[in-house]
């Protein structure tokens, strides 16, 4: 049986689509380790666009984004046994994954230092035309963001991109809550210095994951997975 006959079918409406999409992550986690590892494609297309997000905001390259969402999710699959539920999945995802960022960042340059405060973001100064345009504006955003020091631009995209609670997004990067409120407060104030408009629609819409990048981000890590064996059940203590 194929990946497609296994996982995929259509309604009656003829829309193609996955199987065990009404089930919770910790549902799908569940039949994973029961042996139904086709599904774990459900759990990279949930998360994929957290992910994307997470990860290219501390590399700030598309190309090594990729990269890292595919070691992350292989990663995550071998150790299923490990996730004992005491987070939410996502969290317990994305927390890997950004492990995978930071390992591989530390590799290729030094990290920015956190109270190296970056003074000189240029405005690209747009006319009025541009402002109006909401491209254009998500485009500033995004240039804005990447200008800022990795401990600020991380928890930004956590927190003001992806929605993420302050507990949540401490889980994810493993530091304090008081830490990720005092980063997203210098965040922000540095991008207010430069975006007076724009940062409340255009957030949510920045670095946007798309459904071409998803598909093949998917299909690459389903390849990888069909070497590996299938997750262990939970450790139990």
């Amino acid at each position: 049986m194929t990946l497609e006959e296994s996982v995929t079918g259509t309604d009656e409406t003829g829309t193609f689509r996955l199987a065990g999409t009404d089930l919770s992550d910790e549902e799908v986690v569940d039949r994973v380790r029961s042996g139904d590892t086709d599904l774990f494609e459900i759990l990279m297309r949930r998360h994929n666009q957290r992910l994307y997000r997470a990860v290219r905001s501390i590399l700030r390259d598309e190309a090594e984004t990729e990269d890292v969402l595919q070691d992350a999710y292989v990663r995550a699959f071998m150790h299923l046994d490990q996730f004992l539920g005491r987070a939410r999945f996502s969290t317990w995802l994305t927390r890997i994954a950004v492990h995978e960022a930071l390992h591989r960042q530390s590799r290729r340059r030094r990290f920015t230092g956190i109270e190296d405060v970056v003074d000189s973001l240029e405005s690209p100064a747009p006319g009025p035309a541009d402002r109006a345009a909401n491209g254009e504006l998500r485009e500033l955003l995004e240039a804005s963001i990447d200008r800022l020091p990795e401990d600020f631009r991380t928890v930004f995209v956590l927190r003001d991109v992806e929605g993420l609670s302050t507990a949540e997004t401490a889980e994810s990067l493993a530091i304090p809550e008081e830490t990720v409120k005092t980063r997203l407060h210098r965040a922000r104030r540095q991008l207010r210095s430069h975006l007076e408009q724009g940062l409340g629609g255009a957030a949510r819409e920045v670095f946007a994951f798309g459904f071409g990048r998803c598909d093949r981000i998917v299909a690459a890590v389903l390849r990888r997975l069909g070497s590996i064996e299938p997750p262990a059940q939970p450790v139990t203590r």
